[in-house]
């Protein structure tokens, strides 16, 4: 039994939005299938997106997208994503299964699927492959209110009013598939790219920087001291895996081992985010530039009979397990973490939502967002007391309701949690979980609702102030409490 004095007037920071932001690359049948099926498809759809993963994906409130890339970033060409869609170039997607796409997908597309959703953008610039001219002109096409070339395009293809960019990216994983740079080479380049990210109106571009892959400090201690003036944010990236890279391991049918060797390599992302902290202290003390976590997830083998370009893996209650432990990772962190996108949107790696034909289904880690959605925009709450080695929990406040949700990651034993709430009155308390009965229970096309968000009743409230909860192994569990 564990026992915790909930300090509800201290608040430790506001938990951004933005960390429940995700990502959708052109990878595998991320956008074409996914979320783009065309006008003449038979699927239901608005403009050629289809309408069940828009609503699907507004209902747990996505706050930004991340397009194009990725990998994608870096050999994508704007211009060939716009105009009549007879007329656009196809490309070559090299980096995922080498297969040719038709750009029918493109810039006016991505911000009309953002706007059906609600969600704020993140372009990713190509930086690897493209010229400053290249990305300069995509930022005026985009955000120019007045009268200019690109501008003037926008308008011949059907946009009168420019887009508000919240988020642009200069290059993606410089270190590696997008250039094989070393970090002295990127920070020059990203001080001259960033140049021409111009602001054409008052809202400003949050620029970010392509930061280290996993604990590559250097990379971070290079772009600190040699571009953090002119940045806004900085990426980092960090997949959890069952065993080595070079041998990624099922997503289902593991043995209980890789249950926990999996979960281990997710909670590393507290030790990154610590270290990498800490170097940015140094040149950035007043936390202005953020940490954008923009990779994140788990990455496992893709399921069998599939093309192993496109990265279509299954997701059970272990992912549930490693979302909603990153998710407390990212809250304890909100001073440095100003937005994450998990990796990826739809049918690629630990998604949202899987597709196929005009079917759609939710993943664990989907409800796993809707179990954790009140936290956006929520203050962190102060937390005293020990617990379980296999629990762990995040709370906020906000609109004077606490939402306390909690992981047990234990096979077996459930956990009795009892919350002290001392400096307010509790009125009422609902809650919801997902509650795993075997360790790779998920949901397919067959069986879509094998493992879903159900209501919670578990728990007793006494005086009005000591909550008293017992979360059962392999869950997740979010309570709402209403207080005075």
């Amino acid at each position: 039994m564990s026992k915790f004095q909930i300090n509800s007037q201290r608040k430790l920071g506001k938990i951004s939005k933005y960390i429940y932001g995700q990502f959708a690359e052109h990878l595998g049948r991320c956008v074409y299938e996914g979320v783009w099926v065309g006008e003449e498809s038979n699927i239901p759809n608005v403009k050629g997106i289809r309408q069940d993963v828009v609503e699907a994906l507004r209902a747990i409130q996505v706050p930004v997208i991340r397009w194009p890339g990725g990998c994608f970033a870096d050999e994508y060409h704007w211009k060939d994503g716009i105009g009549p869609k007879e007329n656009r170039k196809s490309m070559v997607n090299t980096n995922w299964g080498g297969v040719t796409e038709n750009n029918h997908f493109g810039t006016h597309e991505f911000f009309e699927l953002c706007e059906q959703i609600g969600a704020e953008v993140y372009i990713n610039g190509n930086v690897g492959s493209g010229t400053v001219q290249e990305m300069s002109e995509w930022v005026e096409y985009m955000t120019m209110p007045g009268q200019s070339p690109m501008a003037d395009w926008r308008r011949e293809n059907g946009r009168d009013f420019p887009w508000k960019v919240k988020f642009f990216g200069v290059g993606n994983e410089s270190w590696g598939c997008g250039g094989n740079m070393r970090p002295e080479y990127y920070a020059d380049l990203y001080r001259q790219y960033q140049t021409y990210v111009r602001h054409y109106s008052q809202d400003k571009i949050y620029k970010i920087a392509c930061g280290p892959n996993v604990d590559d400090y250097h990379w971070m201690e290079v772009l600190m001291r040699n571009a953090g003036h002119f940045l806004d944010g900085i990426s980092l990236h960090h997949y959890a895996l069952a065993s080595y890279w070079e041998n990624k391991r099922p997503a289902t049918g593991f043995p209980e081992e890789e249950w926990f060797s999996l979960i281990d390599s997710a909670l590393k992302m507290d030790e990154l985010i610590t270290k990498h902290s800490t170097i940015m202290d140094k040149y950035d003390p007043d936390k202005r530039v953020g940490l954008i976590v923009d990779e994140w997830g788990s990455w496992l083998a893709v399921e069998p009979h599939t093309n192993p370009g496109f990265l279509y893996q299954q997701n059970t209650i272990r992912d549930a397990m490693i979302a909603s432990l990153t998710l407390n990772i990212f809250h304890r962190h909100n001073e440095r973490v100003h937005m994450a996108n998990i990796a990826q949107m739809v049918n690629v790696l630990q998604a949202m939502l899987l597709t196929k034909g005009d079917q759609m289904i939710k993943t664990t880690t989907y409800y796993v967002f809707d179990l954790y959605k009140n936290h956006m925009d929520a203050e962190l709450i102060d937390v005293t007391g020990l617990g379980s080695d296999h629990t762990d929990f995040t709370i906020s406040k906000k609109d004077n309701v606490l939402t306390i949700s909690i992981c047990n990651y234990d096979l077996n034993n459930s956990d009795e949690i009892t919350f002290d709430i001392r400096d307010t009155q509790v009125s009422s308390v609902i809650a919801e979980a997902l509650v795993g009965t075997e360790m790779d229970q998920h949901n397919t096309f067959e069986n879509p609702d094998n493992l879903v968000k159900t209501n919670f009743t578990d728990f007793n409230l006494n005086d009005n102030h000591s909550l008293t909860v017992n979360v059962p192994p392999m869950s997740v569990v979010s309570l709402y409490v209403q207080t005075t």
